[in-house]
């Protein structure tokens, strides 16, 4: 059973947050199972050898890994048959050169996510924004004093966008699942450290109407498959995929708008994104469609998609996004509603 790990420490170097609104103490806990005493001494030393090393030293590993993990074929079928099915129009080198971009931008992911320290370049925030209307927009909203939600996906560096999002003045707590071993560990401390709270499944939808009443926006992955019976299913890449409908339920609670957040890695070492932002995503009117919670959803994940469709090799094509079927009958949402803009 899980639990809380209270004797599990915080590094006594975190990436500082910045100073004001931080999460209620009940919002700091890392539920799970933490790693045994041999692992956890020898991921320690892991630690703080990525801790030591240079942006680009870190990067160098990171693309030492990705080619490495590519060439013995890890996952790599996998990734190469979701990226047929989801880009029947790409060549097979193209296919290839996505999923090689695909490696590297898990291994970054890795190497930038679990340092101590700050992890980000002296000019994180100089990489502009793409969808200056809907940042502006989701600004204003946290500026009236409730919180928004925000979603994302296993794109760029999802761990760093949410630390950006916190200093530039966007609380925030992360929906996660109950973690095991020290990587997952690490990554729990050093969210806690980078000042965002910590939402589990039990009771998820009520700690996330607590706390955009409180300010905080809840920032959301929505592009991991359920079990059929937990899940609705929307068009993702042509394919009907098993999706969460905490966003939609909580969107329906609250009242409070929705808006995707990417991180888009330009060009170059170094943990930089460019946000792209894309919202007010809305829900259906009443007696717009027969399902809303399911349209509202189908409208987000394709948002994700669009983004995912303008840098593929940043999507982690490796996951087994479409592993869990459909039942035998599923009420597709409404044609149209979910194209967004052209």
């Amino acid at each position: 059973m899980s639990a809380p790990l209270s004797s599990h420490p915080l590094p006594s170097q975190t990436n500082t947050p910045p100073e004001g609104k931080k999460p209620p103490e009940h919002l700091r806990r890392i539920i799970g199972s933490p790693p045994g005493p041999i692992v956890a001494f020898l991921t320690r030393g892991v630690w703080a050898l990525l801790t030591a090393l240079s942006p680009s030293a870190r990067d160098a590993l990171a693309r030492f890994v990705a080619s490495l993990a590519y060439t013995l074929g890890i996952r790599r079928k996998v990734a190469l048959d979701n990226l047929a099915q989801a880009m029947p129009e790409k060549s097979e080198q193209e296919r290839h050169d996505i999923a090689r971009g695909a490696y590297l931008t898990m291994a970054r992911v890795v190497v930038e996510s679990l340092p101590s320290g700050d992890r980000m370049t002296p000019d994180w925030d100089q990489q502009g924004i793409d969808g200056e209307e809907a940042w502006a927009a989701l600004k204003a909203h946290v500026a009236t004093g409730k919180g928004a939600l925000l979603v994302t996906a296993h794109f760029g560096n999802w761990e760093l966008v949410g630390q950006m999002l916190i200093r530039w003045g966007v609380p925030l707590n992360a929906l996660v699942r109950p973690l095991k071993g020290a990587l997952n560990t690490r990554i729990a401390v050093n969210r806690l450290g980078a000042g965002a709270g910590l939402i589990y499944p039990k009771g998820a939808i009520q700690e996330i109407t607590d706390a955009v009443n409180r300010g905080e926006s809840a920032y959301m992955l929505l592009d991991q498959a359920l079990p059929a019976k937990s899940a609705v299913f929307v068009p993702f890449f042509g394919r009907l995929a098993s999706t969460t409908p905490a966003m939609a339920v909580a969107a329906e609670r609250t009242g409070v708008p929705v808006f995707v957040v990417m991180g888009v890695r330009p060009p170059g070492p170094g943990a930089r994104y460019k946000l792209e932002v894309e919202g007010p995503i809305l829900p259906p009117q009443p007696g717009e469609c027969a399902d809303p919670i399911t349209e509202h959803t189908a409208r987000v994940t394709a948002a994700l998609e669009r983004a995912i469709r303008r840098h593929p090799e940043q999507w982690l094509w490796l996951h087994r996004r479409w592993k869990v079927q459909p039942p035998a009958v599923v009420t597709a949402p409404s044609p149209g509603l979910t194209e967004g803009p052209k």
